[in-house]
């Protein structure tokens, strides 16, 4: 079953009165929706802010059948040429937060775990080919650095760049990396850019996210007729 997460109340709120048959599963510190969006059984939630927020949802999607994850939200651009409204396909997530270099181990690098961890191919193509019908949007793919930092400074931004070649920075993406790795279920993060890299472009909020909501559902939607067969039925 495939589910979906945002990280707010807004980047789930439109999908959220779409579903149909809508049942809710109450989980400690997490309220899941199951029902049928366009005649295919998902299930959504809001997963908070944060890593741990973030891994806990994750890990009660599973528990529910999660077979597949889609990750919606924003985040900052890290990448020169994002502008604000452009959309991020995650290629891999990496946690930028994590420093145990003193052992010896690489910067980003959780001991006994992969360096970085790599979105399924299907679910990318699929996201990147929705996004690309949104009018008026940039799409790129890129590995997406998460961390339980605001990144508000330039020169965080430049390492961000310049230690992992990251196209944009956010909270959450790589704890449901991680989580789906240990589970081997696909995932995908897409992220809409909020700020850029040089921080001169200001955000209304109160604008921003209704768009962000509008983008995600059309990005999901999307995604929804690639992903399932012609009978209907998730392929997975």
């Amino acid at each position: 079953m495939l589910a979906i997460i945002g990280a707010m109340d807004e980047e789930i709120e439109l999908l959220l009165g779409d579903l149909t048959g809508r049942q809710e599963l109450s989980y400690p510190g997490a309220t899941l929706y199951r029902g049928q969006l366009d005649g295919t059984e998902i299930l959504l939630t809001r997963g908070g802010i944060g890593k741990v927020n973030a891994a806990l949802t994750t890990a009660h999607l599973l528990a529910a059948g999660a077979t597949r994850i889609i990750f919606t939200g924003v985040a900052g651009g890290v990448h020169p040429d994002l502008q604000v409204g452009d959309i991020v396909v995650s290629t891999d997530c990496v946690q930028h937060d994590v420093d145990v270099t003193a052992l010896g181990y690489p910067l980003g690098t959780v001991p006994g775990e992969a360096a970085a961890w790599a979105a399924d191919e299907t679910l990318r193509a699929a996201a990147v080919q929705a996004a690309q019908e949104v009018d008026g949007v940039r799409v790129i793919e890129g590995r997406i650095a998460s961390g339980d930092q605001f990144i508000a400074s330039p020169e965080a931004v430049r390492r961000l760049q310049t230690t992992f070649d990251a196209a944009c920075a956010e909270m959450e993406g790589a704890a449901v990396a991680q989580v789906c790795a240990k589970a081997s279920v696909p995932f995908v993060i897409i992220r809409s850019v909020s700020d850029t890299a040089d921080g001169s472009a200001g955000v209304d909020y109160r604008e921003f996210m209704p768009r962000v909501a509008r983008h995600a559902k059309a990005v999901v939607r999307g995604m929804l007729v690639r992903l399932t067969a012609p009978d209907g039925h998730d392929r997975h």
